[in-house]
């Protein structure tokens, strides 16, 4: 059977990969230093065609046999890790995709790198395109991931220019759905972990801010499908419906039924005022876009974070 590799197989996306490319018919190596991966994410996959490497991707990636496929999503990719953790953070963009690169390149393999919306920024372009080269702050609190991600796609493509290598690059808009941490930071956790806690809804800034949130199970089928294609430049996979942040508050406090009131906090350096994909490229090329509603989606993501927060997560 073919056989991947996933750095950051113990993520919330990297899991939720892990279980596609199972039962697409892979074997799957998932290596994680568990910086901000859970071991509980991938329990399910134990006795089935996986086999999970503990190990930090910055001091080198070797697999024996063959590899038909690696798949680098190891980095933190919330603002409280990788504003925690910043020099992980830059060395897992640099050294962690080199050595995943180094692999694909001795094995063979495509290759597929987890890249982020942010490496556009606070856009000046709205919605989104892949020709846009961003507005991004290097020397600011969140440059430490953006910057990461860009040298990233920068390294990613001088492999496939000057080696050769099939590889392909995907950027994530927000993405959400079980197997988030309950207080992992970013908005849609965030709000749901408050309002199922009877807390306070925190909203930085007045909440005006956009952005677009794609079920984990659209995001997976997208980078399936690219990471299958003759693709090699970005593309973007995200959901293109574009709510306020307000919007997103107020629909998860419905949903949970909670009597949480919203409460404003100081916006943070550098926080993006918009963000949209534009996925014409998905689409033409890929054939993908997304299809889980929002409300769906959030049903599936609360009544996971009630079981969480049941068992004193």
């Amino acid at each position: 059977m073919p056989r991947a590799v996933i750095t950051g197989a113990a993520g919330f996306i990297g899991s939720h990969l892990a279980d596609a490319l199972i039962r697409r018919g892979y074997s799957v190596v998932g290596i994680d230093n568990l910086l901000t991966g859970d071991r509980a994410n991938i329990a399910h996959l134990d006795g089935r065609d996986f086999t999970f490497v503990e190990h930090d991707v910055t001091n080198g990636i070797a697999v024996e046999g063959e590899v038909g496929l690696v798949l680098h999503w190891a980095s933190p990719a919330s603002p409280i890790d990788y504003l925690e953790h910043p020099i992980p953070t830059l060395k897992v963009g640099a050294l962690g995709t080199h050595n995943a690169l180094g692999l694909a390149k001795a094995k063979r393999a495509r290759f597929v790198l987890a890249s982020t919306s942010e490496v556009y920024g606070d856009p000046l372009e709205h919605p989104q395109r892949e020709t846009y080269w961003g507005n991004v702050n290097p020397i600011g609190p969140r440059g430490v991931y953006d910057e990461a991600k860009r040298f990233a796609e920068a390294m990613t493509i001088a492999y496939h220019r000057f080696h050769g290598l099939d590889t392909k690059i995907v950027r994530i808009f927000n993405t959400y759905g079980p197997r988030m941490r309950v207080r992992d930071g970013r908005a849609v956790p965030n709000f749901i972990a408050q309002a199922l806690s009877g807390e306070d809804v925190t909203v930085y800034g007045s909440g005006d801010q956009t952005r677009s949130f794609c079920f984990i199970s659209d995001l997976v089928d997208g980078v399936v499908r690219l990471a299958e294609s003759d693709l090699n430049e970005p593309v973007n996979i995200g959901n293109p419906a574009e709510l306020t942040v307000l919007d997103i508050a107020r629909a998860i406090i419905a949903a949970t039924g909670s009597r949480s009131r919203i409460v404003h906090h100081p916006l943070p350096v550098d926080d993006p005022r918009v963000r949209r994909p534009d996925i014409a490229l998905a689409r033409a090329r890929l054939g993908w876009e997304p299809r889980v509603a929002l409300g769906d989606g959030l049903a599936a993501t609360i009544e996971y974070f009630r079981r969480k927060l049941a068992a004193g997560a």
